[in-house]
């Protein structure tokens, strides 16, 4: 295994290593990033509840102390979700795959809570945020 290596270590120049050094340290830089601005995130937290596409309902996850809705997307299909200390989740569905059920709990900015088969997509946003949609 030595004999392999070594052939490797010549190619490389003083340069190089400090040139991998800066890539690996910079591939963690988004992390930082985007850790940096949810912390620096004020206001609000909106939890946006959509059914194919269509907002449906919104709720300030800061004034909501406990409170659960049932949704019907589409005859013999049901969601139950439940808000409880500034979170957000699906309890319970009758979705083959229980996707959604099994997130459990979003309560940070850009957490999505998705139930595929129901088309029901429940997103965290900050109040103030630009409101883009990916879909």
């Amino acid at each position: 295994m030595k004999k392999t290596i070594q052939p490797f270590l010549k190619l490389l120049k003083p340069y190089d290593y400090l040139l991998f050094v800066l890539l690996v340290v910079g591939s963690f830089l988004p992390l930082f990033l985007f850790e940096a601005q949810a912390q620096s995130d004020t206001g609000d937290r909106y939890a946006i509840v959509r059914i194919n596409g269509e907002e449906v309902d919104r709720f300030n996850l800061e004034e909501i102390d406990a409170m659960e809705k049932t949704y019907y997307p589409a005859e013999g299909q049901y969601n139950i979700v439940e808000i409880k200390d500034g979170a957000i989740r699906v309890r319970e569905d009758n979705s083959p795959d229980q996707i959604a059920v099994k997130t459990s709990w979003i309560y940070r900015n850009g957490q999505t809570s998705i139930c595929l088969p129901h088309k029901l997509v429940i997103e965290i946003k900050q109040a103030g945020a630009s409101d883009y949609l990916i879909y």
